[in-house]
């Protein structure tokens, strides 16, 4: 029985991602936007004009590993850079910051990623988008 489970619809990840994109343009950032559902699967992504091209997979990487970790990537880059390396022979995880995993009443529901600028700025934009869930 699925009862009241929350999850991303095709509409809410595109509120979020027009919420994400505004934060990156207010900036002038250009950035690769990966939105995933709960188990990891692709919902939405967008690379706005002159991202690099690396930014795609890494974007779609902080997503999923926010997901499949239940936590912010920027947890798994601290561990690892407090000399928890052995993390870094995980396969498929992108420990770098700028991955929000998406709480709905203490439950996952899914997970932006996001890559291009600053690691902290990339973690800005997905907090913009996530936060699109409380307005």
């Amino acid at each position: 029985m699925l009862g009241n489970t929350k999850y991303i619809t095709l509409e809410g990840a595109k509120t979020m991602m027009a919420a994400a994109e505004a934060e990156a343009r207010k900036h002038n950032w250009n950035v690769a936007i990966a939105i995933v559902d709960a188990g990891a699967k692709l919902i939405l992504f967008q690379k706005m004009d002159d991202t690099q091209a690396g930014g795609v997979n890494i974007a779609i990487g902080k997503a999923t590993t926010a997901v499949n970790f239940k936590r912010p990537t920027k947890a798994l880059e601290d561990m690892i850079a407090g000399g928890r390396s052995v993390f870094l022979a995980v396969e498929g995880i992108t420990p770098v910051q700028g991955g929000l995993p998406i709480m709905v009443d203490g439950k996952l529901i899914g997970a932006v990623g996001v890559s291009g600028v600053r690691s902290p700025e990339d973690e800005q934009i997905a907090q913009a988008a996530i936060d699109t869930l409380t307005k």
